[in-house]
């Protein structure tokens, strides 16, 4: 772009997407071992912004040493005489896309979790300084929202003042999201999708009603709808709800119509309400994962910043890498945090009723949306660490998962089961899964988007299996 002659590398959608490993990194910039790091956008008055200025508060680009990770915070004040309030999420928001134009430059989540690298060989051709990326930043604002008159960027890597500005930007983003909570999918003809984060998914589509936020936490329905109205031909666009197909899985005949368009036929078929059979998508900046655990027929819960592994022996990485990629994976899902608070949090599936453990963080977060009778029967890290720990605690508590495990439990009698499919001369499958795990030798086995067939099955109890 000829805007850009003056930055010392190349800025364009083509670089979208772009993955810089750790090997070929220069510095990482908030991420999962930082503690104090956001991206925050405030509308202030014409007169209290310098159009242009980027302040640097802590140490520039080029002073931090190679290979290590630190603190860090934009904040974005713009102004505008028809901007408000309501438009902070939506500038906040395209944050992550402008920076992802930027070459060797790797942006991902948003709010207080942020997680950017700057590649070594950019930084070698000049990109080692705040001012040329607050000038990117700069340029696509106002290039592309004419509605800001003023804008000015404030890069902070000094972890005091981090610490300090944290707070009120919790709060900013917290008196947002309440904002959306009274309002009900029913209620609105009208919900909003996001393209944005295509580059990384490219069948992914967040959709985003009242009751259901964006993925990654950042975009409510009304933010949506100011995004849309401001930007037309931009990332947010309006779907019209359409028809109630599905009222209890949230089928939308206007959703199906959008994901199948904007995933080019790879997602015909969306349920907002549930983990199972046709889960929304997710594409990689989701703020949770939920995932489903087979031995106790409930499901689990596992943020970003969780560290080491979950119930199931397996960390947050390896489940978002089995979530992430814009596919359609049963009992995994990609989810804001936000999404917990609301009454329509996997309702297809039971709701909190199915949820049998979530770590103690995000259970604190979400601690008055869960209903009081099974806020202490679902356990956190500190309850269980495995999932025999886990069945043991839901047994002792009597969470209601309890009560499903003896009304689906198979007759003690049963006979064996011989299924043959030689007369239909093919083989018969037997196990489709997104994440197939399984033990060998030690080891944990993982099978992607498996498919296992067989020439003739044999079902039978344990029971039956234990008198051979």
């Amino acid at each position: 772009m000829s805007m850009f002659k003056d930055i010392p590398v190349e800025v364009g959608v083509i670089y979208e997407g772009e993955r810089i490993r750790r090997n070929d990194m220069q510095v990482e910039l908030g991420g999962p071992t930082v503690k104090q790091k956001f991206e925050l956008a405030k509308v202030k008055p014409l007169d209290q912004i310098e159009d242009g200025k980027v302040f640097i508060i802590g140490p520039d680009l080029k002073d931090l040493p190679e290979g290590g990770a630190y603190p860090f915070g934009i904040l974005i004040e713009a102004a505008g005489e028809k901007l408000d309030a309501g438009l902070e999420g939506v500038l906040e928001r395209r944050i992550h896309g402008y920076l992802n134009y930027i070459e060797g430059f790797m942006h991902l989540n948003q709010r207080y979790d942020i997680w950017i690298r700057i590649g070594k060989k950019s930084f070698q051709k000049g990109l080692n300084n705040f001012e040329a990326i607050g000038q990117v930043l700069y340029k696509l604002f106002k290039s592309e929202l004419p509605i800001i008159e003023k804008l000015q960027i404030t890069f902070i890597t000094d972890a005091a003042k981090l610490e300090q500005m944290t707070p009120a930007a919790i709060q900013d983003y917290e008196s947002r999201d309440s904002k959306a909570r009274g309002l009900k999918d029913a209620e609105v003809d009208t919900f909003y999708g996001c393209a944005l984060c295509q580059s990384f998914a490219p069948s992914h589509v967040c959709v985003i009603t009242p009751q259901r936020y964006s993925n990654c936490g950042a975009i409510s329905w009304f933010d949506g709808k100011a995004s849309a109205s401001i930007d037309p031909k931009g990332p947010v666009f309006a779907i019209p709800r359409g028809d109630i197909i599905n009222e209890e899985k949230g089928e939308f005949s206007g959703i199906n119509e959008a994901a199948k368009k904007r995933s080019m036929g790879e997602v015909n078929k969306v349920w907002l309400y549930t983990a199972f059979d046709y889960p929304h998508t997710s594409c990689g900046c989701f703020e949770a994962v939920t995932f489903y655990i087979p031995e106790v027929d409930g499901m689990g819960v596992v943020h970003r910043s969780f560290k080491g592994a979950t119930v199931n022996g397996l960390p947050f990485s390896t489940l978002a890498d089995s979530t992430a990629g814009g596919r359609q994976i049963d009992g995994f899902h990609g989810m804001s945090i936000e999404y917990m608070r609301s009454t329509k949090f996997f309702a297809a599936d039971g709701g909190w009723n199915r949820i049998v453990w979530v770590p103690k963080e995000v259970k604190e977060k979400v601690k008055e949306f869960i209903p009081k009778d099974i806020v202490d029967k679902i356990a956190t890290e500190d309850d269980a660490k495995s999932v025999d720990e886990l069945k043991a605690f839901l047994t002792a508590k009597q969470h209601p998962i309890v009560a499903r495990w003896s009304a689906e439990e198979a007759p003690a009698e049963a006979e064996a089961i011989t299924i043959n499919e030689d007369a239909a001369g093919t083989m018969m499958p037997v196990a489709t899964a997104g994440s197939l795990p399984f033990m060998a030798g030690g080891f944990k086995i993982i099978l992607k988007d498996a498919k296992i067939y067989a020439n003739r099955v044999i079902i039978q109890t344990v029971k039956d299996k234990d008198k051979r």
